[in-house]
Parts: C-alpha cells; structure tokens; sequence
C-alpha cells in the first residue's frame, strides 16, 4: 500500500517539487505546492501550449474572407449555446416619453426563446431614419443596475441613485446612452443575465450559476454573446434605424461584449470598445482579477484560447472601423497586455489595408474608467465612420 501511495504522490506533485522528487530527493511543502496562487503550479506548460495556430497570419488558411468564416464558426461552435434565429422578437413598447430632444420608451422582447427582456429604447427628435447604438453594460460587481448604468432610470426611481452614483464613478456623471441620443443616435441597452430585471446575483453567485450552465450543457458566456448578436439584429431591423449604421458600444465587460459583437454580427458596422483588450497569456499572470474566476465566467467560452486569442476574435471584425482605448493606469489591463493586443490588432487591420480604420488610444494618467473626455473621443469617432 505504501509503494501505491508513493506512486500516487509522484504523479500529484508539480513544478520544482515534482523535479526534485523524481530526481530522489525530498520535496518540502513549499516545492511541492498545487498551485502557485490561484494558478497550477504548471501553467508556464500550459501557457506555452497557447499557440493560437487560427490566428490571422499564423492559420493555414490565407484568403481573409475565407479565414473570417473559418475563424468565425469555431467561436460560434465554442459558445456552445445553439443559434436561435428563428424566435420572434414579438417587441411590447411601453408609454413614450420626452427626453432632452430624444423620445424615451422601455420595449420588451425575446433574445431567445427561454426568456423575455426588458431595456430602454431612445429615439432622437426628427424624421430618421438615424444611425444606432447597441450599448452594453459593464460587470462591476454591482448588480441591482445593468441598464441604469448606462440610461438614466426614468421608469424606476428606486434605481437613480444606485446609477447616479455608478455614473459619477465611472463616467464623470454621464448617463452615456442619453448623451448619444442628444447627439441623434437610437439606442438600445439591455440586461445581462444576473443584473436589473434579470437579478441581482452576489457576486459569489457567478461562479455557481456558470458551473450549472455548464452542467446543463450550456454556457453563461455562450448566452450572454448570443443575446448581444441577437438585440443588435432587433436593433437593426427597426424601422426608425439606417441599418448600414449600426455599432456597439461598451466599457470594460461591456467593451469585451462590443468587440466580440462585431465579430459575431454583420449587423455591427462599427465598435468602440472601452477599457477591454488584451492578451490572454500577459493577462493570466497572480494577481489579475480574471484568475478569481466569478466575473471572468462571463466572458470564458471553454476550449477558446486553444485556437484564437483575444485579439484574434476581434479580428473577425476586420476591416470595418473599431477603436479601443485603455487606461494606462488600468490594473485589470497591464500594459504589456494591451500592447501585444494592439501589435496582433493593428498587423490585421494593415494586411487588409485599412489601417485608418482603426484607432488604439491610450489615457496614460487614467485608470478603468470611461471618462467625458474619452466619450467625446468615441463619439466624434462614431459620427466620422457611421
């Protein structure tokens, strides 16, 4: 029993301890630790085995458009939740109201056919039809808003202060969805699964509600970026939208949710993408806040990182017009990670011979937020390529 238990051992030790016991000596605790923080104590391997061999220039296959299909089914097959094209949206709008030169309305719709969803829709003053934005609510660990981040809660007073402060945080007291519709674009921003209507999880609920997707065989992330696909295509069909000029905006998971859109959508003609893009391997490093797991269910499809990394999905979108800024001072994003993401980003854009179309900013003495300046900074953009 005790040679089988020594054998065991053998195979259960990693890293340096492993070494030295397979050599015949001792392991101390230390040296023969699991995990090296909340990471395997053999995540350099693993990491090395991240080769991303479906990235644009390292995929054996050379036609772009050809890559974009290939590159494209493998996320869609990767989400694991199945398309649901064909359940009707079935819109219910609530009582119009007026907004500073914008109508305001709550519609509800079915993203999916499990579940019905409820958003504000805003609709500029005059006769359209306008240009529109899918806005796109970030994590933040705060889940009794989603929406009100974002539009001002004028259907729910018992939400206005929670968003009031949200925005006075994050967004130098901008409701950022009311600002594009004075600028003249429709808006349409809507709850993830575990936030406003759809909530509110605790936080140490997420990592409860992923794993039972997972047992059910789904996905939380799979459904969130199907959802996305979805209300962008409901956003798309509406009368009052020009369809050609559609884009999706976020700041930090909802950055993450915009990119990913466009890669996902041709609905997307544009993207703007605050505070959300990196490498994956400069990201999975002790200390980032991805490593706690929780938040980073959302945004974790299994197997993913095997073919493309993040800024290899992203690419997908190429070469319609995208920006991405950061904060130099963000430390969910370190700079080494932005940089290599920028680098893969901007060698894509070029190979297509459109690197006008991309902008890649950094706010060097601003940390993970979405400030007035950089919104102004997206929405001059938005009005130069839509």
């Amino acid at each position: 029993m005790r040679g089988h238990d020594a054998v065991g051992r053998r195979a259960f030790v990693v890293g340096a301890g492993a070494a030295e016991l397979l050599a015949g000596g001792a392991a101390s605790g230390a040296e023969a630790a699991v995990v090296d923080g909340p990471l395997p104590d053999f995540h350099p391997a693993l990491k090395d085995q991240l080769t991303f061999p479906l990235a644009w220039g390292h995929s054996p296959v050379r036609d772009f458009r050809a890559w974009r299909r290939t590159a494209r089914a493998k996320v869609e097959e990767l989400l694991i939740v199945d398309r649901d094209e064909h359940t009707p949206y079935a819109p219910e709008f609530g009582e119009p109201s007026a907004g500073d030169g914008y109508t305001r309305e709550l519609v509800t719709l079915s993203l999916t056919r499990y579940e019905r969803v409820r958003g504000p829709l805003l609709t500029p003053h005059g006769p359209g039809p306008f240009p529109a934005v899918l806005l796109l609510h970030d994590h933040g660990a705060r889940f009794d808003i989603g929406k009100e981040k974002l539009v001002r809660p004028w259907y729910d007073d018992t939400r206005l202060a929670s968003a009031q402060a949200w925005t006075e945080k994050y967004f130098s007291g901008r409701f950022v969805g009311d600002e594009l519709a004075r600028r003249g674009y429709v808006v349409l921003c809507l709850d993830a699964l575990g936030w406003g209507d759809r909530g509110p999880l605790t936080y140490d609920q997420q990592q409860a509600l992923a794993s039972n997707f997972f047992n059910l065989g789904s996905s939380l992330a799979g459904l969130m970026a199907r959802e996305d696909t979805r209300a962008t295509g409901f956003l798309a069909g509406l009368d009052r939208v020009d369809a050609r000029r559609v884009a999706a905006l976020g700041f930090s998971m909802g950055a993450y949710r915009a990119w990913q859109t466009a890669a996902l959508s041709d609905d997307i003609a544009a993207a703007a993408s605050a505070c959300w893009m990196t490498g994956l391997k400069e990201m999975m490093v002790p200390g980032n806040n991805t490593l706690r797991g929780q938040s980073s269910y959302y945004m974790l499809h299994p197997g993913l990182p095997r073919f493309l990394d993040f800024p290899d999905v992203a690419s997908i979108a190429a070469p319609r017009p995208m920006l991405f800024s950061n904060g130099g001072l963000d430390p969910l994003f370190p700079a080494d990670g932005v940089r290599v993401a920028h680098d893969k980003l901007r060698a894509v854009w070029r190979s297509r011979r459109a690197e006008e179309r991309l902008r890649l900013t950094t706010w060097p003495d601003l940390g993970h937020v979405f400030t007035a300046p950089m919104q102004d900074e997206v929405v001059d953009w938005l009005d130069t390529v839509l």
